[in-house]
């Protein structure tokens, strides 16, 4: 928090203090202060209106009770959170996260991010983010839908198609969503599709929703590519992760020619130099629910590295698309010491602040997941539109969307970091960009 004013640094601390133990929150928090102190002096209307500290303070914070059996009738009770952080522009919108890690920080988090990147979207959707520290892996299916039922059962007083629109995210897909959908059906007697995103394509789901997150990505990267006169053609890219934005973020970058040489999970990392056999994966990820290094018994002359550390492997573009804090400042280094001209972030926060600093001192093309990876959310709102509607769009139809709401959002990023004195720092244009939006709608909002 060097580089800011003052009167924002004190902002700052209050945050801290008012949530303490909170660290993901009060990094995230901090990134988006980090950027704020010349827009505070230019349009002094925002700080008159304490819209920073109320931005920074959820408008709802829910804790409640999940209790649960398991298959041999053991009870277990697990936590389930909803922060409904701000809806100065929609619904609250935002994923629902099941993993042992989950606790009222990661989800604030997750949440205030969640504010920007739906802003920047341009679609009328607020931010929000909630969850479990449930872990689905190892449990039956039938564990899995007791597990949903007694988490919607409690959720369902809080959300709808009007104030709160809940989808996945890390351990919540199609599985998930269908046995919460279902007993949200039951409870309250109404089939209303657009309550939650990512549903089942023959029960009010959307075309491209499960490629949007990686497809938005790419194409992200590829706006930035574009400004320096380049493309992904022939580049040698390195991809962290293996579940759904890995996945398809690998798929758009073969289709727009460059090559996948890596992916991971939490045992370590594969390298095949001769490029991600997509289908393969697919087939170990998705349909056998295995993990990664499996790879290798189908193709020899890929190599497992259990525990390794993925971006020691030399590219030229790189798309963290695992978690927060994945890649911290010594990655970064060696990156660009290997020739890295451009990261997107596909997950939410993966790399550290002393990480990002060095792409950006380094002049690396830097995607931040507020921008980079927001395709997932608007296609979330694409499918509350054809639910709302009645419709269903094409794959190729929702497709264009997504690539025109990125190109889009690229523009967005772009101009302001332009207008600030910064060209080129997607950082600061993604959250000035996405700042002034939401703050524009609360002042016009009154005090609320």
């Amino acid at each position: 928090m060097s580089t800011i004013t003052p009167k924002i640094h004190d902002i700052y601390k209050q945050v801290v203090a008012r949530n303490p133990g909170e660290t993901e929150f009060h990094q995230a928090v901090a990134e988006v202060l980090d950027s704020l102190g010349q827009v505070i002096e230019k349009y002094p209307d925002y700080a008159d209106h304490k819209i920073i500290e109320r931005i920074c303070e959820p408008e709802r914070q829910i804790i409640f009770r999940v209790p649960w059996s398991d298959d041999k009738g053991n009870i277990h009770i697990n936590r389930g959170f909803r922060v409904e952080f701000n809806s100065a522009l929609g619904p609250y919108k935002g994923g629902l996260r099941f993993h042992e890690s989950v606790y009222l920080g990661i989800v604030k988090f997750l949440g205030f991010e969640q504010i920007f990147k739906n802003a920047l979207t341009g679609l009328p959707i607020g931010g929000g983010k909630g969850g479990s520290d449930f872990n689905p892996k190892g449990r039956s299916d039938n564990e899995v839908m007791r597990f949903c039922q007694s988490f919607m059962t409690e959720l369902s007083r809080h959300i709808g198609e009007y104030t709160d629109v809940p989808a996945g995210d890390i351990g919540v897909g199609g599985r998930e969503l269908g046995y919460m959908f279902g007993q949200y059906k039951r409870m309250t007697n109404r089939y209303e599709a657009a309550v939650l995103t990512g549903k089942g394509l023959t029960w009010g789901g959307s075309l491209v929703r499960t490629e949007a997150t990686g497809y938005g990505a790419v194409y992200f990267v590829d706006e930035m590519l574009k400004m320096k006169n380049d493309s992904l053609e022939g580049k040698v890219c390195s991809v962290s992760g293996s579940g759904n934005v890995a996945i398809y973020t690998t798929e758009k970058i073969n289709q727009l020619g460059g090559k996948v040489v890596t992916l991971s999970d939490s045992g370590g990392y594969i390298y095949d130099e001769k490029g991600i056999d997509l289908e393969l994966v697919k087939q170990l990820k998705e349909i056998e629910r295995r993990r990664i290094k499996d790879y290798c018994d189908y193709h020899k002359h890929a190599v497992f590295k259990q525990g390794g550390n993925i971006w020691e492997v030399p590219c030229q573009i790189a798309m963290p698309s695992a978690t927060q804090n994945e890649l911290n400042e010594e990655d970064a280094k060696m990156l660009v010491k290997n020739g890295c001209i451009a990261v997107g972030e596909g997950a939410n926060m993966p790399t550290t602040p002393e990480g990002t600093k060095v792409f950006l001192n380094s002049g690396v093309l830097f995607g931040p997941g507020k921008a980079a990876n927001a395709g997932g959310v608007a296609t979330s709102a694409l499918e509350m539109q054809q639910n709302a509607s009645r419709d269903s769009w094409t794959f190729e139809f929702t497709e264009n969307k997504l690539h025109g709401i990125m190109k889009n959002i690229h523009k967005a990023c772009y101009e302001q970091a332009e207008e600030f004195g910064s060209p080129g720092n997607y950082i600061l244009g993604s959250n000035i960009a996405g700042f002034r939006k939401v703050a524009d709608a609360m002042i016009s909002l009154g005090l609320i």
